[in-house]
C-alpha cells in the first residue's frame, strides 16, 4: 500500500508526504510525493497514528441502552467494536467495572464475567476489527470485588488494572448532593430513600475499601499487570498510589492532584469529553485547564468513543498546543503507559495503525481505520 498526499502527523512534526505499507508494517515515511501511478491520493487529508484507547466504559451503553433494558452482551460487543473502528481507535483496553454496588446492575458479577469471556471469544475467532485488552476498574468499596477479580486475573486480555471508590463523600462524588443529583437522571429519589443508600454504601466503603485496594494492589504485583488508581483528588491520595506502584492517575479531580502526580512520575490521563464541552460533567477540574498548565498526559474517550478524535484537535486551538503534541496523548502515550511498543506512531518498522481525517469546520471526521495495514472501517 502507497500513501501520497498526505498531511502525516508524526511524533514530532506534521508534513505533507508519503507513507508506504508493507506486511502489515509501516515500510517508509517520507516528505514529499511520488510518481507512482498505483500511489492512493489522499487529497490532503490528516494521515494520524490509530488511536490508543486505555479505559472506555462504551460497553455498558451497548449492554444497557435503556434504563432497566439488559441486552445480548455479544451483541453489544460487536457493536462497541464497530463504533469504536469508527472513530479511529485501533486499540482500545475495554473498561469492565467489577464490584457489585447498589444501583449499578449493568456491573453484575455474572454479567461482567461473561462479558471478559466474550471478548476473549470473538477476539480469538477474528471477529473484531481492533486490537482489544481488558481493564479490570475494581470497585473497592463492595462486597465481592476480590471474588470477581481472582476469576479474572488469568485472562489471556488483562493488561490494566484500576481501583477506585465511588462512595458519596468519596474522590469524585465528594459532594454527596452532586452524586444524588447525578443518580436521580433516571428518577427521582426521596430524601428517605437517599438517606438509606448514603448510609449503606458509607457502611460498606468502611468495611471493604482499604482491605480490598490493598489486596488487589498485591496481587498485581504477582501479576506483573500495571495499576492506575482513579479520581484522586488530595496529594494524599497520589503519595498513596505512588507507594503502591501506581503508574497511571485517571481523571485526577484536582489541579494540585494533577501537579503531585507530574512531580512524582505518574501520567494523567484525564477525559476527552471533558475536553469537548470545556469542563467535567461531574464539577471536577477541567481537562482544558490542566492541559493549559502542562499536566495533561493521555486522553481517554471515556463514555463516548468519537470525543477521543475531537478532543485532540481541540487541545490545538484551545490550549494552543502542536497538533503532534496533542496527538501524542491518543496514541503513543496510551501506547507507552499499556507496554505496547510496536503501536502509536507513524514511523518506519512499526505496526500499520493509522487512521485518515478530514477537517469538515475543524470538526475532525475519520474516513477510514487501518490495523496492520488492513482497512476496518
Amino acid at each position: 500500500m502507497l500513501i501520497k498526499n498526505a498531511r502525516i502527523v508524526t511524533h514530532d512534526e506534521d508534513f505533507t508526504g508519503v507513507v508506504r505499507v508493507a506486511s502489515g508494517r509501516i515500510a517508509e515515511v517520507a516528505p514529499g510525493t511520488t510518481s507512482v501511478s498505483e500511489a492512493e491520493d489522499w487529497g490532503g487529508d490528516y494521515l494520524l497514528p490509530g488511536l490508543v484507547e486505555l479505559h472506555t466504559d462504551n460497553i455498558e451503553k451497548h449492554l444497557a441502552p435503556r434504563p432497566g433494558v439488559l441486552w445480548n452482551h455479544d451483541a453489544a460487543i460487536i457493536v462497541h467494536d464497530a463504533q469504536v473502528a469508527t472513530a479511529g481507535i485501533t486499540t482500545v483496553f475495554d473498561a469492565l467495572g467489577i464490584g457489585s454496588r447498589a444501583g449499578v446492575g449493568i456491573r453484575e458479577t455474572e454479567l461482567q464475567a461473561r462479558c471478559a469471556r466474550s471478548i476473549e471469544q470473538l477476539a480469538a475467532r477474528g471477529l473484531l476489527r481492533v486490537d482489544h485488552f481488558l481493564h479490570l476498574r475494581c470497585e473497592i468499596a463492595s462486597a465481592d470485588v476480590l471474588e470477581v477479580f481472582d476469576r479474572l486475573a488469568s485472562h489471556s486480555l488483562l493488561r490494566l488494572v484500576s481501583v477506585m471508590d465511588h462512595t458519596p463523600g468519596q474522590r469524585q462524588w465528594h459532594d454527596p448532593a452532586q452524586w444524588r443529583r447525578y443518580q436521580e437522571r433516571h428518577g427521582k429519589w426521596t430524601d428517605e430513600q437517599a438517606s438509606t443508600m448514603l448510609n449503606e454504601l458509607a457502611d460498606d466503603q468502611q468495611r471493604y475499601a482499604q482491605a480490598h485496594r490493598a489486596e488487589i494492589v498485591a496481587r498485581c504485583r504477582v501479576l506483573g499487570v500495571p495499576l492506575a488508581s482513579h479520581d484522586d483528588t488530595t496529594v494524599d491520595h497520589v503519595l498513596e498510589a505512588l507507594d503502591e506502584g501506581m503508574v497511571l492517575a485517571e481523571f485526577p479531580t484536582t489541579l494540585a492532584a494533577a501537579q503531585a502526580a507530574r512531580d512524582h512520575g505518574i501520567a494523567t490521563i484525564m477525559g476527552a469529553p471533558n475536553v469537548v464541552r470545556g469542563g467535567s460533567h461531574s464539577g471536577n477540574v477541567s481537562a482544558l485547564e490542566l492541559a493549559r498548565a502542562g499536566l495533561l498526559d493521555i486522553l481517554s474517550s471515556d463514555y463516548v468513543p468519537s470525543s477521543l478524535l475531537t478532543a485532540t484537535f481541540e487541545l490545538v486551538d484551545k490550549a494552543g498546543w502542536t497538533l503532534s503534541q496533542a496527538v501524542r496523548t491518543v496514541s503513543s502515550a496510551p501506547a507507552r503507559a499499556a507496554g505496547l511498543v510496536d503501536r502509536g506512531v507513524i514511523a518506519p518498522g512499526l505496526r500499520a495503525d493509522f487512521v485518515r481525517v478530514a477537517l469538515q469546520d475543524r470538526l475532525p471526521v475519520p474516513r477510514s481505520t487501518f490495523v496492520a495495514g488492513r482497512r476496518v472501517a
